[in-house]
């Protein structure tokens, strides 16, 4: 675990005054390793900001002269990731992810009746689940403003983990019934790989564990012997046999993520 330094602190207050003079910004949180002290030296610093209503216009965050990429509210797919950018400020590698507060509070409203949507997300393999926000605010350090700070709700607890198992057998199944026949390993180690993170959204699910991506996210389910599965299927392999061996990687999965989530 790497503590922050004064100029670390110095760099924060500085971007986060930043932000929170941004028209329309009610609070600014700090996310990632850097929130939870698992950070390097070199870890970038995740940043949201969280705004109400239509006084909040990424232009203003753009005109602060940060070199990097804003995007508009929106451009990140229009889910509950609606838009953020990627900047370098004083040689830093800075993140800004835009959060709605309306959109916040239902999402909270959600996840303590139990309900959530899967979206699409770049560099997420298995998706995001809508509470992802709501989770964001139960380990996320707020900077400036106040946040609530939710725990995880027992009837979500009950609800999330057949959501998520569903999804990965549905996503091993599929490759059972129309890759590993065909003998596509390519396909094949994709819906692995998907499988595994669905799993592991399962497992912690079920422990009552916020997950806010998927960095960790099969070292905290225990189904890093995914990988062990993988090199097996790799192995050399010709016609019937390579089937078979594809087909098997399959079942095992299924085997290591059910038994799992069964473990908790």
């Amino acid at each position: 675990m790497t503590t922050r330094t004064m100029t670390d602190d110095l760099f924060l207050d500085h971007v986060a005054d930043r932000l929170a003079a941004l028209p329309g910004v009610e609070a600014v949180a700090l996310g990632g390793s850097r929130a939870q002290g698992t950070h390097t030296a070199d870890s970038d610093w995740d940043t949201a900001v969280y705004y109400r209503g239509p006084a909040f216009d990424p232009a203003a965050l753009r005109a602060i002269g940060w070199e990097g990429e804003v995007s508009g509210i929106g451009e990140w797919g229009g889910g509950v990731f609606n838009g953020g950018a990627w900047l370098t400020v004083d040689g830093h590698r800075v993140d800004v992810h835009y959060r709605d507060l309306d959109v916040v509070e239902r999402e909270i409203e959600e996840a303590e009746a139990g309900r959530f949507r899967w979206e699409p997300l770049m560099f997420h393999l298995a998706g995001i689940p809508s509470y992802l926000i709501v989770a964001e605010l139960a380990v996320n350090q707020v900077l400036r403003g106040q946040l609530p700070r939710p725990a995880y709700p027992e009837v979500l607890r009950r609800a999330a983990p057949g959501v998520w198992l569903g999804r990965a057998r549905m996503t091993l199944g599929y490759a059972r019934a129309n890759n590993a026949p065909r003998a596509q390993y390519t396909e094949v180690a994709g819906a692995l790989a998907t499988a595994a993170m669905e799993g592991g959204h399962a497992v912690l699910a079920a422990r009552g564990e916020w997950v806010t991506n998927e960095k960790r996210l099969l070292e905290r389910a225990g189904l890093r012997g995914i990988d062990a599965i993988l090199a097996a299927a790799s192995l050399p392999a010709d016609g019937p046999a390579r089937r078979d061996r594809l087909i098997e990687a399959l079942d095992e999965a299924e085997r290591l993520i059910m038994a799992s989530v069964r473990a908790g």
